[in-house]
């Protein structure tokens, strides 16, 4: 890690994150304190600034992750561990919550170190979150900038009821479930409000709806209120429309949508947050190497196919799509956003540089920090990563970073600790 208080970035090739963006040469990216101060024409340098020669890499935003759930490492087990009874032992008393934030800390700084400068987290255990987005504002701990969710809200037998969300049995609850997480000053709400491939009972029925549309509007209508956005898990057409219609902000995952969803999205002015990355090992990894049960397969291909099909319609309707990794699933590690990249232009047909501007700009701008970061423009913070390959051509550059920059300190030659099964099997999706 190296801190300058002015440096000049010369001689790259920038990617500015926009959905314009094509490779410009012959400029040079000046950063000051935390801040880009400016972007010059020509390859000289002005005075006062230590030169970095970037030696023709390419240089781009930060990329920034939607969806992400710090407690889990995404290796994958055999067996199923219960979530109730982890976060029980974890948060039991003051010395094990130290050491939960302390082992989510350490998750962070994997993303940062594998490019990923922002992350949006969407259901966490307690306080984690937000302790963790605090410590990285002061400088306390090496972290992307964290937008905070804490814990979500969920109902019994909902998904992650217990563990990492509350379980509402009113409407009253759900908002007064709400007011509790605010107390910690999240950034978002996350609702449970469909089941997912692991709860789903019978082959057919992943995703049904298990919150009650009015326990959707009340803590929908609460955050609201509160002045905070509402995320929501959903994976059925029937879970899309009740979030719609009661307030949810954003669908993440999705399902396959109707005229009616589409309707609803331009409506309400909602987005959708595609998560390719957890559904793929389900929906396409033999058993033998998923673990996974015949229905959770089956389910996994519905599931998946549901995301893909309303990422490709709402592009088509102009309706906003982000990306997120869903990581803490199995397979879905802290160090690989890029797959994401590269599994939306294989799945939704975009171009790389789409991919770029949406995990970049477009993901910024959707989680309300498009005027501080995603791009690289004079005065925005200086989030950005160095690649030796174009990824414009090949997303695949990501996958090895010469640099990362985040608020303006550097971290050269990033390392990361990565799991070998995770990378063999994942590896044969390229």
């Amino acid at each position: 890690m190296e801190t300058k208080k002015k440096y000049a970035l010369w001689n790259g090739i920038i990617l500015n994150g926009t959905k314009e963006m094509i490779p410009e040469k012959s400029k040079t990216v000046l950063v000051e304190g935390k801040k880009i101060e400016d972007i010059v024409d020509g390859r000289g340098c002005p005075a006062g600034y230590s030169v970095i020669d970037l030696k023709g890499k390419y240089i781009l935003p930060g990329l920034i992750n939607m969806h992400v759930h710090l407690p889990a490492t995404g290796k994958p087990k055999k067996k199923a561990s219960d979530p109730k009874k982890l976060v029980k032992l974890i948060t039991r008393n003051k010395l094990t919550n130290k050491l939960g934030i302390r082992l989510c800390a350490g998750y962070a700084k994997t993303e940062l170190l594998s490019g990923v400068t922002t992350i949006r987290t969407v259901g966490g255990v307690a306080d984690y979150d937000t302790a963790i987005r605090d410590m990285v504002e002061r400088g306390e701990l090496q972290g992307p900038r964290v937008i905070a969710s804490n814990m979500a809200v969920s109902v019994p037998g909902g998904h992650m009821a217990g563990s990492l969300a509350y379980e509402a049995k009113s409407s009253e609850e759900a908002a007064k479930y709400v007011e509790l997480i605010a107390r910690d000053k999240p950034d978002l709400i996350k609702l449970m409000i469909t089941g997912g491939v692991m709860d789903a009972e019978v082959v057919g029925e992943p995703g049904v709806l298990r919150m009650p549309p009015e326990y959707i509007k009340a803590a929908c209508d609460k955050a609201h209120e509160l002045g905070m956005k509402v995320a929501a898990h959903v994976e059925s057409p029937d879970g899309v429309l009740a979030a719609l219609e009661n307030g949810v902000d954003s669908i993440e995952h999705g399902a396959r949508p109707t005229e009616e969803i589409i309707r609803l999205l331009k409506e309400k002015k909602a987005y959708q947050i595609s998560t390719i990355s957890p559904a793929l090992p389900y929906a396409l990894f033999d058993r033998s190497i998923s673990h996974a049960t015949y229905e959770q397969k089956e389910n996994g291909k519905i599931v998946f196919d549901g995301i893909i099909e309303m990422a490709k319609t709402c592009l088509a309707n102009g309706i906003p799509v982000g990306l997120g990794t869903d990581t803490g699933c199995p397979y879905i590690t802290h160090y690989d956003m890029w797959r994401e990249l590269v599994y939306y232009v294989k799945y939704c047909k975009v171009t790389p540089a789409f991919a770029l501007y949406s995990a970049t700009l477009l993901n910024a701008t959707l989680a309300g920090i498009g005027d501080i970061t995603g791009s690289i423009e004079k005065g925005k913070m200086a989030d950005m990563i160095v690649c030796g390959r174009n990824p414009m051509e090949d997303l695949t550059a990501l996958r090895k970073l010469d640099m990362v920059i985040k608020e303006g300190v550097i971290i050269e030659n990033p390392k990361v600790k990565k799991m070998p099964e995770v990378e063999r099997e994942l590896d044969k999706f390229l």
